[in-house]
């Protein structure tokens, strides 16, 4: 016969029953989380960066490589095809504006200035002689006059006393006829000699002109040869420093060959290259922030050149303390241009995480864990990125380089 169970044991067997399960329970936990340890993948927090999102002002930017140039730099040429006489100056001289830096020879210039004084004087002599020509035309024109004159008051007399002979009878018809044409033959001589004179006087005239216009011409060429031997003097277009000349006294230099390059060293520019993918969104009067050693300086966009070589993009930026004491010829710098600012924007410190603008995956770092999310990236000025969408303001970005990752979904970060 079967008795029943106590109420003490029942209570005894189902504790150990619940015990059993709680124990399984907690082997079972204690295996997943083992699993999970050791299959998750981790990374020391001494590994990574991170950056914690924040609301603030963005400056988007083109980043660009510059060199820092003199303001003002001249190359001084060689005017005419000669040699080098007498070098006065060394570089790295510090000189002053019209300083004479060496001297060419000229001596084919003043062979050139030579015949051209006396193609001068040829024509100076060839107008004198134009106009005594002329005046001896005149003198002998005018005497031809004067003795027309006097033989027209001679047939005119001769007319009135035949056509008063003719009335009482006294001559024929055919001598008064005679009378008559010999007047018209003489009036028609005195207008001749007349018209002579200044038929003359127009032809002298534009002979005078173009003798004068061949003087005029040669006067140009005389002050051209006259400013060439002045050139043959090198002189210093401007105080500054000589960064180079040509120091072989003797050797030939051909026309255009650079003789001389003076530089302010006082003031400077940046000339940088850009890529061309950006070439539309420059313009002059853009921002532009120069660095060097981590010293920033400020300027703007002067000009864009329109040529692009081997896919770049020259742009000339004038800085707002050309005279900075870092700056230095020839010295290589960062710029940055800015294209357009932007604020109480989200951002987040640049770091190697960020490829660029647009949608891109990203870690958001919570509890030691970081967990992926699709950032939007948008402006940037090097130091900083915009966070369009992904991420809110706290959230504590990864900004190291952890793409090996980028298949998981979470990150362990261990210390």
């Amino acid at each position: 016969m079967d008795q029943a169970i106590s109420p003490a044991v029942a209570a005894r067997h189902r504790r150990r029953t619940i015990a059993a399960i709680a124990v399984g329970l907690a082997l079972v936990c204690g295996a997943a989380w083992g699993v999970h340890r050791y299959a998750s993948p981790s990374a020391s927090a001494h590994d990574i960066a991170v950056a914690e999102v924040r609301r603030g002002d963005i400056a988007n930017s083109i980043s660009a490589t510059g060199v820092v140039v003199p303001e003002r730099e001249e190359t001084v040429p060689s005017p005419i095809p000669s040699r080098i006489a007498h070098v006065h100056a060394k570089p790295g001289q510090q000189v002053a504006a019209g300083e004479l830096l060496l001297t060419l020879d000229d001596s084919s210039v003043r062979v050139a200035i030579a015949s051209l004084n006396e193609q001068l004087a040829q024509q100076e002599n060839r107008m004198a002689g134009l106009r005594v020509e002329l005046e001896q035309k005149r003198k002998q024109t005018r005497a031809a006059i004067e003795l027309l004159e006097l033989d027209l008051q001679s047939a005119r007399a001769k007319l009135n006393r035949s056509q008063l002979l003719r009335k009482a009878g006294g001559i024929s018809g055919e001598d008064m006829l005679t009378a008559e044409l010999n007047v018209q033959r003489i009036e028609v001589q005195l207008r001749q000699q007349r018209e002579f004179i200044d038929d003359t006087a127009r032809v002298n005239a534009s002979s005078i002109a173009d003798a004068r216009l061949q003087k005029a011409i040669l006067q140009k060429q005389l002050d051209q040869q006259l400013l060439l031997q002045r050139q043959t003097e090198v002189r210093a277009p401007f105080a500054g420093m000589l960064t180079s000349v040509a120091a072989d006294e003797g050797a030939a230099v051909v026309t255009g060959q650079a003789l001389a390059k003076v530089a302010d060293l006082q003031h400077y520019r940046v000339e940088a290259t850009v890529s061309d993918f950006h070439a539309r969104r420059l313009a002059s009067g853009l921002a532009v922030q120069v660095e060097h050693n981590g010293q920033p300086l400020a300027g703007r966009v002067h000009t864009v050149l329109p040529e692009i070589r081997d896919g770049k993009v020259t742009v000339l930026a004038t800085l707002d303390q050309p005279s900075h004491p870092l700056l230095r010829n020839r010295m290589r710098v960062d710029v940055r241009i800015v294209t357009d600012r932007k604020q109480g924007v989200l951002l987040a410190d640049n770091g190697a995480a960020f490829n660029g603008q647009g949608r891109q995956q990203g870690y958001v770092l919570r509890g030691g864990v970081a967990h992926k999310v699709m950032l939007d990236i948008g402006a940037s000025d090097g130091k900083a990125v915009e966070i369009v969408a992904g991420a809110q303001a706290g959230d504590r970005l990864i900004i190291s380089d952890i793409s090996r990752y980028k298949e998981h979904d979470t990150l362990r970060i261990t210390n």
